[in-house]
């Protein structure tokens, strides 16, 4: 699970001059490109009748995928793009309360009152880290950046969400056919978008320089983190993973500071704030509806013998 955390915090700091020379539309469809063949090794080697599964559930399987893997690649490479790797490691460690709020406004699960106090702990951790109170030696653009990020992890926590409408798909398996049922649309867009003449395709030129920047990231926090996440939770259960994903922005300030570069001490102060928030709402209950007597019975048969379902 650390390994996991570091993994994507370094995500943004890996990502960042791979974007002075590819567009982020193109740099998400060449990461799930690279990606895609080692998912594809993955599920072929440990997955249980992959492609029957990916023929029976190809437009679940399409719409989770393009949702998480597109739109919230795309949104939060546009936002690196224009704001600092910080910033965005901090914003996607929001992703725990996001699904919290999701899970109230669609679901009607409330949150209890620690949980709530939690999202205004976050949303203060959020607000220093963006900059909104009057930094201004940071990019031009970095509040609109921050936004896009902000906005893009939404997308991301609706995907997970879509696990659970797939038990009988394991996380791994999850994963690698949400990646593979949406890479052609992903590489049409990219197209479609450079036909059009809004984005521009990345010449050898381009590629060349940042080839080891791509392999890597295809490599560990596209495939690698993904598994080792998935793994842990099933071994340690989803409230004590999710409180994993509070290293990534600390693990991203840290290496931005071995890099040389010093965020300012409201980025300190917002990370930990974020960081407070998020622990205080994987330790807080947040008591739910109860499910019809039909419902129960159909969820304990879903989990398995360690009392967790399958789909997380």
């Amino acid at each position: 699970m650390l390994f996991a955390a570091i993994s994507w915090g370094s995500l943004f700091l890996v990502g960042k001059p791979v974007l002075g020379r590819l567009d982020p539309v193109w740099f998400t469809a060449v990461r799930y490109l690279l990606a895609g063949v080692g998912m594809t090794l993955l599920v072929m080697r440990f997955g249980q009748r992959p492609w029957a599964k990916l023929k029976a559930h190809w437009g679940t399987l399409t719409g989770h995928g393009v949702l998480g893997y597109g739109f919230f690649g795309v949104l939060v490479l546009e936002g690196l793009k224009l704001s600092l790797p910080s910033h965005g490691a901090v914003l996607m460690a929001t992703m725990p309360m996001t699904t919290i709020l999701l899970r109230w406004l669609l679901d009607g699960h409330r949150p209890g009152l620690g949980v709530a106090g939690a999202a205004v702990l976050a949303l203060s951790g959020v607000v220093l880290v963006s900059g909104v109170l009057g930094r201004t030696d940071g990019p031009p653009h970095m509040l609109l950046g921050d936004a896009l990020t902000l906005l893009g992890t939404i997308g991301w926590v609706l995907y997970t969400r879509g696990a659970a409408r797939l038990p009988a798909l394991s996380p791994l398996e999850y994963t690698g056919l949400t990646a593979i049922a949406a890479l052609p649309w992903q590489l049409l867009f990219a197209v479609a978008m450079t036909a059009a003449g809004w984005v521009d395709a990345p010449t050898w030129q381009d590629l060349t320089p940042v080839a080891p920047h791509l392999l890597y990231i295809a490599a560990v926090p596209t495939v690698a983190a993904v598994v080792a996440f998935n793994f842990g939770v099933r071994q340690l259960g989803a409230s004590r993973g999710t409180l994993f994903l509070n290293g990534v922005p600390v693990s991203a300030l840290l290496m931005s500071v071995a890099l040389g570069q010093h965020p300012a001490a409201q980025e300190w102060i917002g990370a930990a704030l974020v960081i407070a928030a998020l622990t205080l709402s994987t330790r807080s209950p947040a008591p739910g509806r109860r499910p019809p007597a039909q419902e129960g019975v159909k969820t304990r048969a879903a989990v398995g013998a360690d009392g967790r379902c399958p789909a997380t």
